[in-house]
């Protein structure tokens, strides 16, 4: 499908919707192998950085230099093939009101967000026949405009059919990810794979919002390993109630696993968010989590605690929604 060694000039493989930190991780790397990748990220300066020098793709062992496309919004953009959707989950309708029209009969939407809810909007907006799910361990963190960390190594990515079947197009994807630098495989139970990832998000997701801390100084507290292991238990105990199968039994090798391969400086998507003035996913992540246990009977006492320490966070840096000011702006400056 490319058509020469140009990333400008190639026919687009794929369309990240939603490149931030994760979204441009991915693509960087999947150019960098050959894909045909366009990029769309609302932050405009990220956008001109990389139309005009690259993407600078890092991964803790050197830097390379991807070419691909890049863009603030879809207009004017033909369907794609493949259009994976990275949207912060809170923003996944409104993402999608403006990029309907790249979405054509023989459009693939795959949706790698976290936590859980993503995949109905998806399917209700575009048809469950349209809509394949996964989920993926790579670490990204946007260092600077046109700048991007990708924690590949050790990693997993896991595809999948919602209704559970594996696919010649979901292989196809796999196929092509693993060979363009982004091992991906292919799972006939993508509910289960939801759920590993969820708890990966529940461990370390939360606390890092709360707190304010990279991975090296949160794994370091005792406290917050205890927290983020009894957070897990409990979305352990949600899942074997709603009947979910999944790979995880033990909640410290969760903890671990949460940050293996990425630097002390990584911080958590909640983080980064807040770190960028945006809500943070705390309710398709913990918050999920505690309203699926209310459902099911299941206690949640650390989650609810979590989520309610995210609220007040959000609520000091983004401000009060009703007078849309923050609280406590002056006093934050002085540190």
């Amino acid at each position: 499908m490319l058509t020469d060694s140009s990333g400008a000039a190639r026919t687009p493989d794929l369309c990240v919707l939603g490149a931030g930190s994760l979204g441009t991780a991915l693509g960087g790397v999947l150019a960098l192998g050959g894909l045909g990748v366009v990029l769309v990220s609302r932050r405009a300066e990220h956008v001109a950085a990389i139309r005009r020098d690259g993407l600078v793709v890092a991964d803790g062992t050197g830097e390379r230099v991807a070419r691909l496309q890049a863009r603030t919004d879809c207009t004017g953009m033909a369907p794609v093939p493949l259009l994976l959707v990275l949207v912060k989950a809170p923003d996944t309708a409104a993402a999608l009101a403006g990029a309907q029209h790249v979405v054509g009969p023989d459009t693939l939407v795959l949706t790698l967000q976290n936590g859980l809810g993503a995949e109905q909007i998806l399917a209700d907006r575009f048809g469950a026949r349209r809509v394949a799910a996964g989920r993926t361990w790579v670490g990204g963190e946007l260092q600077s405009p046109g700048r991007v960390f990708a924690g590949v190594t050790g990693k997993r990515t896991v595809i999948g059919e919602l209704d559970g079947p594996v696919s010649p197009r979901v292989r196809a994807v796999a196929d092509a990810w693993t060979g363009a630098g982004i091992p991906t495989e292919v799972s006939p139970d993508i509910t289960g794979v939801i759920w590993d990832k969820l708890l990966t998000n529940v461990a370390t997701g939360a606390l890092a919002a709360i707190t304010g801390l990279g991975y090296g100084p949160l794994y370091a507290v005792p406290e917050l390993e205890a927290a983020g292991q009894a957070a897990v238990r409990e979305a352990l105990a949600v899942a074997a109630a709603a009947g979910v199968r999944v790979s995880a039994t033990d909640a410290l090798a969760v903890w671990r696993g949460a940050g293996a391969g990425l630097g002390a400086d990584f911080r958590a998507s909640m983080l980064q968010s807040l770190d960028a003035g945006r809500r943070t996913e705390i309710d398709f992540v913990n918050g999920a989590v505690c309203r699926l246990g209310a459902q099911l009977g299941v206690p949640t006492p650390v989650n609810d605690t979590l989520v309610a320490a995210v609220r007040g966070r959000e609520r000091a840096v983004l401000g009060d929604p009703q007078t849309g000011s923050a609280v406590g702006s002056d006093a934050a400056s002085t540190g």
